[in-house]
C-alpha cells in the first residue's frame, strides 16, 4: 500500500457507496474463497478439495449470467452440465468424504465464481478507476485482512495455540513463520498475477491456467501426500477438463468472430483474448470501440 501510494496511479477517485457496493463485495468474496479452501483442507484430502474446486467454471458462468457479461446460451447450459457430471464423477465413492469439508470447499468455489466476475467488473470499468491490477489489491486487502482475522477468530482453536508444536521452541518458531512467509507471498503474487491476467485478457484465461493448476496440485497431493487416486475420480477430473476446454472454446471463437455482446456488435481490434463487455454498460461502448480504433 506505501508503494501504491507512491505511484502514478495514486489519486483514485471513488466515493463510499462505490467503495462498499463494488470493493468490500469483491475482496469479503476473495477472502471467503481463499479461507473457506484452506479450511475445508483440516477435513478432506487435497485431491478431494481441488477436484470439488473444478466446480468454480460453473458458478463463474452462473454470476457472469447474473452480472450481465455473458448472455445465455444452449451450449454454455451443455457445458454447465458437462462439468457437473465431471464434479459428480470426483465425488462418487469417496471414502474419505467429510459434510464440513465439502461444504467448505463447496462455498470457497460459489465465492470464487462471485469474486472473479467482480473482479472483471472493477478491472474493466473506467470510472472506478481500478484497472490497474497494484491499486485494485491496495483496495481490496484491508478488508481481506480484517475478514481473515474475522475468521480466524471463529474457525481456528486458538485454545491450543501454546500447545501445539510449531510454537513450543525457537526453532519451531522460525520454521513456522518462515512456512507463512513463503505461503503468504506465493498467496500474493498468486493473485496478482491472476489480476494482471483478468485486467490484461478476461476470467477466461485465469479459468485456462487454473486447469492447469489443478492438474498440477492433483499430482503432487497424489505422489508427495499419497493421497488416494482412482479411476472414477481421474475420469471425473478428465470430464471437468474437457468442459472448462470447451468453455474456453466457445469464448475464443465468439470473440474471434467479434461478438462482444448480445447485439453482436462487431469490432475488428478484438482477438482470443478480448474481454468481457457489461451487457448493461451500453453508453460505455463507443468509449471501447474509440479506444480500440
Amino acid at each position: 500500500m506505501l508503494f501504491q501510494a507512491k505511484g502514478l496511479d495514486a489519486a483514485v477517485d471513488m466515493g463510499w457507496k462505490d467503495y462498499l457496493m463494488r470493493v468490500v463485495p469483491t475482496a469479503l468474496g476473495t477472502a471467503l474463497d481463499i479461507n473457506l479452501s484452506n479450511a475445508s483442507l483440516v477435513f478432506i484430502s487435497v485431491t478431494f478439495a481441488t477436484m470439488c474446486k473444478s466446480a468454480s467454471p460453473i458458478f463463474l458462468l452462473l454470476f457472469a449470467f447474473t452480472f450481465r457479461l455473458e448472455s445465455p446460451s444452449i451450449k454454455l447450459m451443455g457445458i454447465i452440465v458437462v462439468i457437473s457430471i465431471g464434479v459428480l464423477l470426483t465425488v462418487a465413492k469417496e471414502t474419505d468424504f467429510d459434510f464440513w469439508g465439502f461444504i467448505f470447499v463447496t462455498l470457497a468455489a460459489v465465492m470464487s465464481g462471485f469474486r472473479w466476475s467482480m473482479t472483471q467488473i472493477l478491472l474493466q470499468k473506467d470510472s472506478y478507476g481500478l484497472k490497474d491490477p497494484i491499486t485494485l489489491m491496495s483496495h481490496v486487502t484491508p478488508v481481506m485482512a480484517i475478514a481473515t482475522m474475522v475468521l480466524s477468530l471463529l474457525l481456528d482453536p486458538w485454545s491450543d495455540f501454546r500447545k501445539n508444536a510449531y510454537f513450543d521452541n525457537p526453532w519451531h518458531v522460525m520454521r513456522s513463520f518462515l512456512l507463512m512467509l513463503i505461503g503468504g507471498s506465493l498467496a500474493f503474487f498468486m493473485v496478482l498475477t491472476e489480476y494482471i491476467l483478468v485486467s490484461a485478457t478476461s476470467a477466461i484465461t485465469v479459468t485456462i491456467a487454473g486447469v492447469v493448476k489443478e492438474s498440477v496440485t492433483i499430482l503432487v497431493a497424489v505422489f508427495y501426500f499419497h493421497d488416494e487416486f482412482t479411476w472414477l475420480k481421474g475420469f471425473g477430473l478428465i470430464t471437468i477438463m474437457v468442459g472448462v476446454s470447451l468453455f474456453n472454446w466457445y469464448k475464443y471463437e465468439k470473440f474471434k468472430k467479434g461478438h462482444i455482446n448480445e447485439d453482436e456488435v462487431s469490432s475488428s481490434s478484438f482477438n482470443g483474448d478480448a474481454k468481457y463487455i457489461i451487457l448493461d454498460d451500453l453508453e460505455y461502448q463507443d468509449e471501447f470501440q474509440d479506444e480500440d480504433t
